[in-house]
């Protein structure tokens, strides 16, 4: 099954909402970083990706129709050349927003996977993957220099609409609504809601999860000390 729909916008710029827009259009499934880390074939080929290895898109993609968010906008130049006949989607909005939101959610989210939890093989390629697809590829390792991030937002978003004809390009903000995503997909405008999912909370619950773990060593240690004090001055 070939791509119908590439997405071309970085994650955080309402690519989720777009990926249930997408499947309520039809175009089901449609691939997502939430497709990747659940998936061992998804996590290793795109943790091989990463690496450099030579991907097949076909296999990657197979059982998908449309593809968003990160890791696959990363590549977004490679696959939209692979599948011709595919539209491509530029998810937008603010820098400013965008950063904010980003460096919130899915940015601390993989920086802060407590090292110690990378004996874990699955967890360890999470975090090589996110590194290596996302903020080495696309950021130079990078991301935290404002300044710098926001020279590769606007290149980005420059080269998707310099490279990619007009006639199959749609730039949207998920507060456009239905209509002109449907437009340009041709298919009939659904008499439901434009989806609209605002994940930052949950993802903010994940990132003081990740520091509370970062501590747990040093927690870990500090009650070893407090437990042999306390047993030597029991036996004093």
């Amino acid at each position: 099954m070939a791509l119908k729909v590439v997405g071309a916008g970085f994650g955080r710029t309402g690519t989720l909402s777009m990926k249930m827009a997408l499947e309520r259009l039809g175009f089901d499934k449609c691939h997502h970083m939430m497709e990747v880390f659940p998936s061992d074939f998804q996590l290793n080929s795109w943790h091989a990706i990463g690496r450099g290895e030579k991907p097949d898109w076909d296999e990657v993609f197979h059982g998908f129709q449309a593809s968003v968010d990160f890791p696959s906008s990363a590549y977004w130049r490679e696959i939209s050349a692979h599948f011709p006949d595919a539209k491509v989607i530029l998810t937008t909005r603010s820098f400013d927003a965008w950063y904010e939101s980003a460096l919130e959610t899915i940015y601390p989210v993989s920086k802060k996977i407590p090292n110690w939890m990378t004996v874990i093989p699955k967890i360890r390629k999470i975090k090589e993957m996110t590194n290596a697809t996302v903020w080495d590829r696309v950021f130079h390792g990078k991301f935290e220099d404002r300044d710098y991030a926001r020279k590769i937002f606007e290149q980005h978003e420059a080269a998707v609409t310099t490279e990619i004809p007009a006639d199959r390009l749609l730039i949207f903000h998920p507060k456009e609504g239905w209509e002109p995503l449907c437009a340009f997909l041709g298919v009939p405008v659904p008499d439901t809601p434009f989806p609209n999912v605002n994940d930052r909370a949950d993802f903010k619950k994940r990132v003081a999860a990740f520091t509370w773990l970062n501590r747990a060593p040093w927690i870990a240690g500090a009650l070893v000390v407090v437990g042999a004090v306390a047993a030597a001055l029991a036996f004093q």
